[in-house]
């Protein structure tokens, strides 16, 4: 029996191929926004955790649409020589997608030990409503 192995070679290298999957793919790396973000919510508000250390109030920049919340600012890197450098540096922006009516004027944000926190109240009509039931 004789194999011919010469039609391997119209392939894609095999070296860079099996590299593909063992290495972690860039792409899914892109997909995860900066800063990283858990999003709640109760009956009466949501919540927007941020995890953004290092940085002060005062370089973020919050803005509060109908139905979005963006989160921006930029984080400079300090001057050096760097062998690694895992966490990023530059201008960020990220958009939070809001499903339901916020009530703006009661909106609250904090910063704790790296931690911006927000709190969007609910719209009043949006939150679940008891309805008596009288007896006749």
């Amino acid at each position: 029996m004789v194999l011919d192995f010469n039609t391997f070679q119209t392939l894609p290298n095999l070296d860079k191929l099996f590299e593909e999957f063992v290495r972690p793919r860039l792409g899914d790396a892109r997909r995860l926004g900066y800063p990283p973000l858990n999003l709640s919510s109760d009956d009466d508000s949501v919540h927007v955790r941020a995890e953004i250390p290092g940085m002060k109030m005062d370089d973020i920049e919050l803005t509060l649409t109908d139905k979005t919340l963006v989160i921006k600012g930029e984080r400079t890197a300090p001057l050096g020589r760097y062998f690694r450098q895992e966490r990023p540096a530059g201008v960020f922006h990220r958009v939070v997608s809001l499903n339901v009516p916020v009530d703006r004027e009661n909106v609250r944000a904090t910063m704790k030990d790296g931690v911006l926190s927000v709190v969007l109240p609910k719209a009043a009509e949006t939150r679940p409503k008891r309805i008596e039931i009288g007896a006749e």
